[in-house]
């Protein structure tokens, strides 16, 4: 059977694509970055999760086997910092999801993406955009969509993810034609579809240091305080 992405680019093109997640897309703000660029330092995707003070390991238990598994962390906690960056909750952004911008590339889903299992990375607010929840296929599987978000992201945020596993951008991943009309005013900190800072955001923001600061000292004995010392010191973050 053909496949179906070019089933799909017979029917919409490429610029149609970037223009309906151009209108669509929601973005935190440049000032909320340079406040807190990342959120939740302790945690990245597959890390292993504990209780509240990191002194226990969380399991699941099957309740037809008995079997019992170790839980990891999904998208919970990144999916959490883009809310409190953007002053919502979860119950009031029904069918939109979080994705992550920055990533090692694989439209058949089997390598590692080693970038968002990244401390530094996982929750950076500079590499997340909430979009309606049919959009997140195209940011998935496109090429081109991929290099237009995070080429907005970069101007928008002054900052591109500089893992060492991802692939340098090439100056033709996209048709320049493609590129969506406000993301061409990244640089001056306006795209469509900004959350604006408030005084809401500055105190989540606050209070999110102050947590970090408190589990740095009194924490259990898996709180991975290297890996957060290393993402606050890759981000210049002072407690």
């Amino acid at each position: 059977m053909e496949d179906g992405l070019q089933v799909l680019k017979r029917h919409i093109d490429t610029r149609s694509v970037a223009a309906l997640i151009e209108r669509t897309a929601r973005w935190v703000d440049p000032e909320t970055f340079k406040l807190l660029p990342v959120w939740y330092p302790e945690f990245a995707r597959r890390s292993a999760l504990y209780n509240a003070n990191w002194s226990v390991r969380r399991q699941n238990t099957n309740r037809l086997s008995g079997d019992t598994n170790d839980k990891i962390e999904g998208n919970t906690q990144a999916n959490k910092a883009l809310c409190e960056a953007m002053s919502i909750t979860l119950k009031e952004r029904p069918h939109w999801t979080c994705c992550h911008i920055w990533g090692v590339d694989d439209p058949t889903f089997v390598k590692t993406n080693s970038v968002v299992q990244d401390h530094r990375f996982f929750s950076c607010i500079a590499n997340m955009v909430l979009l309606p929840t049919p959009l997140k296929a195209f940011t998935d599987v496109m090429p081109e969509v991929k290099a237009m978000l995070r080429r907005c992201s970069g101007d928008l945020f002054g900052w591109s993810c500089d893992h060492p596993d991802l692939l340098p951008q090439a100056d033709d991943a996209f048709d320049s034609a493609d590129y969506p009309e406000s993301w061409k005013h990244a640089s001056s900190g306006f795209v469509l579809g900004i959350v604006p800072i408030n005084d809401k955001i500055r105190g989540k923001a606050r209070n999110r240091k102050v947590a970090i600061k408190r589990d740095l000292e009194n924490a259990g004995e898996f709180y991975p305080r290297e890996k957060v010392r290393d993402a606050l010191l890759y981000w210049n973050i002072a407690l």
